[in-house]
């Protein structure tokens, strides 16, 4: 599995992506999920892939080419749109190509992408590309995308992002995000490749490789561990007796009342001891029988 996250933001775009792949517990591998693009002073193109590996790499191979696609490519683009347009039509492409001999395997047409950067005289921009092609853009009420394994780094991204973020406190909210992700999961892992890329420089001014021997991220691995126990111990334990209101855990809700608790019916117990009189009364009656007979055969003898 992957995890990749990509934030638009007012002052540029951060791209962060691990290099585990994996099909099963025993065939681990390590591969780049990301891919840049660059035509100096024109252009700046930054791609991150999850799924089917070979699929992403097609699409990839495509790009790279430069093949014309519907008349144009990353390199001829009129803009940043048009070029998410372009990377979605790679994707067609490749469908049409392997769809059927996929299915005949029983493996899905599995490719999601998150394609960003920005065409001279326009502003940075951020998408989410799927399997059919199709894409939606980043907006600043939702101002990143997360492909992959990505529920275990949510939390924070969604805590303390927002489109006027700085660019150094997001790049460290994105790896707080994906320690998160790799502490919990292990089909995410190192390297990873790092991104910050600075509005209208049309190049890669910040591009890094990060494993466990980099001292930033040797820091935020541990402090990040150790300021959330502090935090979750510094929290006040629920109070269940109302002493404390600030505290209080047993408050009743305002829109709805506590979970009911359910009992046996009445009715239930009434007809369950009446099968049991009964039961007890077939028994003595049966019993009485079986000693009446021998006592009949006795008398019998006894006249005879």
């Amino acid at each position: 599995m992957t995890y990749c996250v990509g934030l638009c933001l007012k002052d540029g775009l951060v791209f962060l992506s691990d290099t585990r792949t994996n099909a099963g517990v025993d065939q681990i591998g390590t591969f780049r999920k990301m891919t840049l693009f660059q035509k100096d002073n024109d252009r700046f193109f930054t791609l991150m892939s999850a799924g089917n590996l070979a699929i992403t790499q097609a699409v990839k191979e495509i790009l790279l080419q430069g093949q014309l696609l519907n008349g144009i490519n990353l390199w001829t683009a009129e803009n940043t749109h048009d070029a998410a347009v372009v990377v979605g039509d790679a994707i067609k492409q490749v469908y049409d190509r392997d769809h059927e001999a996929l299915e005949k395997a029983g493996i899905d047409f599995n490719c999601n992408l998150i394609f960003g950067g920005q065409v001279k005289n326009e502003r940075p921009r951020l998408f989410n590309i799927y399997s059919a092609g199709n894409f939606i853009e980043a907006t600043p009420e939702t101002c990143y995308f997360q492909i992959g394994e990505s529920k275990y780094g949510k939390p924070i991204l969604d805590r303390v992002l927002s489109f006027t973020t700085p660019l150094n406190l997001a790049t460290k909210c994105a790896l707080i995000s994906m320690d998160s992700t790799l502490n919990s999961n292990i089909s995410v892992g190192l390297p990873l490749d790092l991104l910050v890329y600075e509005r209208d420089s049309l190049k890669a001014c910040k591009l890094v490789t990060l494993d466990e021997s980099n001292p930033y991220f040797q820091m935020i691995h541990q402090l990040w561990g150790e300021r959330l126990r502090s935090a979750f111990n510094s929290i006040d334990e629920p109070s269940w007796t109302g002493a404390n209101k600030d505290k209080s855990i047993s408050a009743p809700a305002k829109k709805m009342g506590a979970v009911p608790i359910n009992h046996p019916p009445a009715k239930t117990k009434a007809v369950k001891s009446k099968a049991k009189s009964k039961i007890v009364k077939t028994t003595k009656a049966a019993k009485a029988i079986k000693t009446a007979k021998p006592i009949k055969k006795a008398a019998a003898k006894a006249k005879a």
